[in-house]
């Protein structure tokens, strides 16, 4: 399988959002979802919740492994182990990276890097074409926020 397929299966996950609009069950083949209430947490497919969230329809709930303290345990779980650990979710990278591509705490904030630790040489690899892109793509969002700044003050 390609990274493509794997990231289409990994869609298929259960994730929380927040819906901020009323609407009925939606009768799918996959299954039922819904109904959705503003404010009621709902759990959808992970392609719908990123789907919502592009249309600002839904705010995602990170799943409860993506806390930092979690994270930090699954860290030092893996540094003591002498083996394999088990991971978080069984498409924990897939979702991650579906996930942060839709946060956008990071492009607000004055932040100009990112750490980050304890990569393998496969994980860099695999990691580098996002990380170029999202690179980018922070930098045209920034310019367009300054651009856009200096417009407003000018009017």
């Amino acid at each position: 399988m390609d990274p493509a397929e794997v990231e289409f299966i990994a869609e298929k996950d259960v994730i929380t959002i927040v819906p901020n609009f009323q609407l009925e069950k939606i009768f799918l083949i996959s299954g039922d979802i819904g109904p959705f209430s503003p404010g009621l947490p709902i759990d959808v497919p992970l392609w719908m919740a990123v789907n919502l969230k592009q249309r600002q329809k839904a705010r995602i709930r990170p799943p409860e492994w993506m806390d930092v303290e979690k994270l930090q345990e699954k860290k030092q779980e893996e540094t003591d182990s002498k083996f394999f650990t088990e991971m978080p979710c069984k498409c924990y990278m897939e979702m991650t990276t579906l996930l942060l591509k839709y946060i956008d705490t990071f492009v607000k904030s004055d932040a100009t890097h990112a750490k980050l630790n304890h990569l393998t040489l496969m994980e860099l690899n695999t990691v580098r074409p996002f990380l170029t892109k999202a690179l980018d793509q922070l930098h045209v969002l920034r310019m367009n926020m300054s651009s856009r700044g200096t417009q407003l003050t000018q009017d």
